[in-house]
């Protein structure tokens, strides 16, 4: 089997631009929508939104390479990089490492790439980690880069990368490429097409020895942030593990022809969802900032408390609604008093209660924003489910 890398025809990707001209105009829209929703926020809320969405990306692109992390952990290194106030808690090196690879991104999002860039962030992402020969430096093994499934006396190969004999001269082409294709360069891409392109280019080469799937992922944010402007607040990553598999077969069919509409399409649909969702959370940091100034000298502690616990789950809601048990775990309040503060939070239009007796459960009072799944079908249409 040959490789993309291998074809001839390498690195001149070709695709339909047809097929993608109605996502690129809607990401566009998208985008501007959000600039106007976030310039509803006060300060405080701007903060959280990034807080918020920098750590969620920071947790989810570790875990779609099976790393978990310690949000708190993550969200506390955010704040301190960033200069806000933080509970100074002890944090581990990978937690440290990715928070400090997010705030890099979002910070110096229109410097041009360069290998200086990617052997930071690498340092950054492989935080810790002392099983690694090549740290901040592209890979040097004589053994090939494969990305391998199942058993070790029977592996299925999914994907080989160039030798490391190849990769400095390829990622010369791949960074001389990337300068080209933003805004202001001599060929211009459109955004989705630039982004889904450069984090498919980036990976078959797979430079690093290993993170090469937290980076690409940077490398598209990166990439998007360019496009627009301004630090990119779309949660790509957290959407990206929301469909996995479907990531990892996109990524293995591209990786065998340079052909990539079909990739181009997977990754422009998780895009546009991606931005939906940010544009959701600030509704629902808008929404939460209304109803607690509504509220304010009203709530006693506990029920101040179990509602911030309630917002933190963001604009989807607390699963399978609050219940009494719920609330009196988080606020300690007896069964008696949580009955009282919970009557009287749905009085004042804080919660709405579903079910009566011990199957009540309790939601915000305020509009949850649950963003669909969108896929870009043959015809280049959006499709939502």
């Amino acid at each position: 089997m040959a490789w993309n890398w291998q074809r001839p025809d390498w690195p001149n990707f070709t695709w339909n631009r047809d097929r993608l001209a109605a996502a690129e105009q809607q990401f566009l829209v998208g985008g501007g929508v959000l600039v106007g929703t976030v310039k509803h926020l006060g300060s405080e809320e701007r903060d959280q939104l990034t807080i918020e969405v920098m750590s969620t990306e920071a947790v989810t692109t570790s875990e779609i390479e099976g790393e978990v992390l310690d949000r708190a952990s993550v969200q506390s290194s955010i704040r301190k990089q960033l200069g806000l106030a933080t509970d100074n808690r002890r944090v581990r090196p990978a937690e440290q490492g990715i928070a400090q690879m997010m705030v890099d991104l979002y910070r110096l999002f229109a410097a041009p790439l360069s290998d200086e860039t990617l052997f930071a962030w690498h340092r950054m992402v492989v935080s810790g980690r002392r099983d690694l020969k090549d740290v901040g430096r592209y890979r040097t093994s004589d053994e090939p880069m494969q990305v391998v499934s199942g058993a070790i006396h029977s592996p299925k190969v999914h994907f080989e990368a160039p030798p490391s004999s190849q990769v400095k001269s390829e990622m010369a082409r791949f960074i001389a490429w990337f300068g080209r294709t933003g805004p202001g360069g001599e060929e211009p891409l459109p955004a989705l097409t630039r982004a889904g392109l450069a984090h498919l280019y980036f990976e078959s080469i797979h430079p690093f020895e290993d993170g090469n799937g937290r980076i690409g992922r940077a490398i598209a944010e990166k990439s998007l942030a360019q496009s627009s402007g301004q630090p990119t607040l779309t949660a790509l990553a957290a959407t990206v593990l929301t469909r996995r598999k479907s990531y990892y077969d996109a990524l293995e069919a591209a990786n065998k022809q340079n052909e990539i509409t079909g990739w181009l399409a997977w990754f422009a649909g998780v895009a546009i969802e991606a931005q939906r969702g940010t544009t959701a959370l600030v509704e629902f940091l808008i929404d939460k900032a209304k109803l607690l100034d509504r509220l304010r000298g009203q709530l006693n502690d506990r029920q101040e408390k179990a509602l911030l616990r309630m917002f933190r789950e963001g604009p989807e809601g607390f699963k399978g609604g609050l219940s009494a048990g719920n609330y009196s775990r988080i606020t300690g309040a007896s069964p008696a008093t949580a009955t009282r503060d919970l009557v009287d939070l749905v009085a004042k239009g804080a919660l709405v209660r579903v079910g009566e007796r011990r199957h009540a459960r309790y939601h915000l009072g305020v509009p949850l924003h649950a963003v669909r799944h969108v896929t870009l079908n043959e015809r280049g249409e959006l499709e939502e489910s």
